[in-house]
């Protein structure tokens, strides 16, 4: 039988090629769930993995969807490598937005073109400010930063809906729940004419070269990934483990509030109710098939707005639910956790062990059985005959 077997020592091999397997795995299920839907399997992957690459106008609504990924899913990997377990980045990417909206409708018609680095700078303000409170808590009180940073993704939802619902709806917005429009002034200025793409996209390859040096090229990265591999090494050489959360928190919040101070500024252009797309928490995803290397994430990040707009042609052209976006990144995280167990293990093919006493019979062991020992049945002589 198949048994898992420990390796001398991680295998590197199996740590590449363990995102691609799991890959070919979503995509072979995929496959089939098309067809137990009743869809051509050949075009429902198409529209995953061809529609969004097809074009240079697919390409530049690739580099939107992949933008907000990348820059949260970044900020996550610090916290990651760290140990320092951030399930609430949605709810830094809402506030971040919150934080960002602010800033922009203090805009007036004279207000210079540069004012967007101030409305992106309130985003990465507020994703901190949130962060800063999962912060405290487990520094204070030593709550469980899961469960903490989790709840707050309500708590931001029912302040956004409270925010957009209220005070912040626009008067003339015919009474829908979203902000004013926001000035041209405040808004993230656009790469090319025609095309949503803007300078969110340079702002996250320049991320991912930041992040490179800081983690593998300074002393502050080296102390973040101690303290997360060996705790007790990083005490016993000094350094400071309430440091390392509040910097770790604080650079995850930071990179999911700049995410959502650029998408309200950005393609979106007003707040309403429909920013939180679930980015926060498809980033966890992202960060973890990149293996929390900066590079390894911008690969994940374009995979993962790949589904992203899959899910939303799969809709419009095959009639498909959108959940299916939600399916497909279950499917590519679980398969990936369950082929990074051959990171550490192999499997080997060992022949099934008999129980005690049991002896092999002649057709599985190829030998004659022994013969049966036969017990005496001669009596013992009586005494006096």
């Amino acid at each position: 039988m198949l048994k898992l077997e420990a390796r001398p020592e991680p295998s590197r091999a199996m740590s590449i090629a363990s995102p691609l397997i799991a890959l070919a795995i979503t995509v072979a299920v995929g496959t089939c769930l098309f067809l137990l839907l009743g869809k051509d399997p050949l075009r429902g992957l198409a529209v995953f993995f061809v529609e969004p690459v097809k074009s240079v106008y697919a390409l530049t609504e690739l580099a939107v969807k992949a933008t907000p990924l990348l820059l949260i899913a970044l900020g996550l990997a610090v916290c990651f490598r760290s140990n320092v377990w951030n399930i609430g980045a949605e709810g830094q990417f809402i506030v971040g937005a919150l934080f960002a909206s602010g800033m922009a409708m203090q805009a007036t018609p004279t207000t210079g073109g540069w004012f967007f680095i101030a409305v992106i700078a309130a985003g990465v303000v507020g994703g901190m400010c949130w962060a800063a409170i999962v912060a405290l808590l487990r520094d204070r009180f030593n709550a469980n930063e899961i469960l903490v940073s989790l709840m707050l993704v309500y708590v931001a939802e029912q302040l956004l809906n409270y925010l957009v619902y209220g005070p912040w709806k626009d008067p003339a917005g015919y009474n829908f729940p979203q902000t004013i429009t926001f000035l041209k002034s405040t808004q993230v200025p656009k790469l090319f004419t025609g095309f949503r793409v803007n300078v969110g996209v340079l702002i996250a390859l320049a991320a991912v070269a930041g992040f490179w040096v800081l983690l593998f090229r300074t002393y502050a990265g080296f102390q973040l990934q101690v303290g997360g591999l060996a705790p007790a090494a990083a005490r016993y050489a000094g350094f400071s483990s309430r440091k390392a959360l509040w910097s770790a928190l604080l650079v995850s919040g930071g990179m999911a509030g700049l995410a959502g101070g650029l998408e309200v500024a950005g393609p979106l252009g007003q707040l309403t109710p429909h920013v939180p797309a679930g980015y926060g928490f498809a980033a966890i995803i992202v960060a973890f098939v990149g293996r929390l290397h900066p590079v390894g994430i911008v690969f994940s990040a374009i995979l993962m707005s790949m589904f992203y707009i899959g899910g939303e042609l799969a809709q419009s052209r095959l009639g498909l639910p959108k959940s299916l976006t939600g399916v497909f990144q279950g499917l590519l995280l679980f398969t990936l956790l369950a082929c990074d167990t051959l990171i550490a293990y192999r499997l080997r093919w060992k022949p099934a062990r008999m129980s005690p006493g049991a002896t092999p019979s002649a057709a599985t062991s190829g030998e004659a059985p022994p013969a049966p020992v036969v017990a005496s049945t001669t009596l013992p002589a009586r005494r006096g005959t």
